[in-house]
C-alpha cells in the first residue's frame, strides 16, 4: 500500500508491471513468493485490479484502492500541521457476534486506521468528531445493530492524558517520534543518492511515518500537550518526501515500465 500511495495514484489509470512490482518489494527485502502473495491479497480485497496481456499481468488501482488511499492521505499529511481547539469526542461501543467475525476484525482495523484507541474490550474512542467515518463503516459492515455511538467532551475534573495513556501508549508515542528523527535525520542534509537509494529510502520513510496517525491521536493541547518530538518528526518528513521524490520515482517508473 506505501507503494501504491506513493509512486501509483497519481498516474491512477496507469497499468503497472506485476514483474516491475515484485523486484521492487525485492529490493526492500521480501522474497518474490511473498511479494507475488501480497499482489494476489490485495487483488483479492479489491485493491488491485489484474489485467493480463499476452503472458504479462499488469495491476491498475480500483475505486477503493484510490478511496483508502486518499484517506490515508489526508491523515498522513494532515498530522501535526492543524490546531487542534475544543470539539468533540467520539465513543464508540459494539458487540459484534461471533458470527459475524469477520466483520468484526474489519472494523477493528478500520477504527484503528481512523486513530481511534480501545480503552476496554468493545470500547472505542478517539478526541475528534468521526460519527459520519463511523456511520458510513457500521453502513457498510452490515453491523449497526449491534453498536452505539456517542459524541461528547471529558470532563474537566479528569486527568485527560491519564485517561488517554489507557487507549495509546503515549509515552512509547515520544520515544517512536524520537526514533523517526534519529534514523532518517542523518539524510536531511545529504538527499544526494542515486534513483534506487532514492526509492529505498523515501519509501522506508512513508511507510515508518505512516503508522503515527494510527499512534498518535492528536489529543488537543489544552488538555494535553503534544509530543515533544512531534514537531521535529513531521518536519523532517514532509521535507525528505519532497526531496526524494524525483529520483524515487524515476527509478519506480523505470522498473514497472
Amino acid at each position: 500500500m506505501t507503494l501504491l500511495g506513493s509512486y501509483v495514484r497519481p498516474r491512477d489509470t496507469r497499468q503497472v508491471w506485476s514483474g516491475g512490482l515484485v523486484a521492487l518489494l525485492s529490493e526492500l527485502g521480501f522474497s518474490d513468493g511473498a511479494a507475488r502473495i501480497a499482489l494476489a491479497r490485495l487483488a483479492h480485497r479489491d485493491l488491485l485490479a489484474r489485467h493480463k496481456q499476452g503472458r504479462l499481468v499488469h495491476y491498475t488501482l480500483t475505486r477503493r484502492s484510490i478511496a483508502v488511499l486518499e484517506d490515508g492521505d489526508r491523515r498522513i499529511f494532515s498530522l501535526g500541521r492543524g490546531s487542534r481547539g475544543p470539539g468533540d469526542w467520539t465513543v464508540l461501543w459494539q458487540n459484534v457476534p461471533e458470527s459475524r467475525r469477520q466483520a468484526r476484525e474489519r472494523l477493528v482495523r478500520r477504527l484503528r486506521f481512523l486513530g481511534f484507541g480501545s480503552i476496554q474490550d468493545g470500547t472505542w474512542l478517539t478526541p475528534h468528531d468521526r460519527e459520519a467515518d463511523v456511520v458510513a463503516l457500521l453502513d457498510e459492515l452490515g453491523i449497526t445493530e449491534y453498536a452505539g455511538l456517542m459524541l461528547g467532551k471529558p470532563s474537566a475534573a479528569l486527568d485527560v492524558r491519564a485517561f488517554a495513556s489507557r487507549a495509546w501508549d503515549l509515552d512509547g508515542l515520544d520515544q517512536r517520534y524520537d526514533a523517526f528523527v534519529a534514523e532518517f535525520g542523518g539524510y536531511a542534509e545529504h538527499c544526494q543518492l542515486d534513483d534506487p537509494g532514492a526509492f529505498w529510502l523515501r519509501t522506508r520513510l512513508v511507510h515508518t511515518f505512516r503508522q503515527f496517525p494510527s499512534l498518535d491521536p492528536e489529543l488537543p493541547p489544552r488538555l494535553v500537550p503534544p509530543p515533544a518530538g512531534r514537531a521535529a518528526a513531521v518536519e523532517l518528513f514532509h521535507a525528505l518526501y519532497a526531496a526524494l521524490a524525483p529520483a524515487a520515482q524515476r527509478h519506480f517508473d523505470e522498473v514497472t515500465h
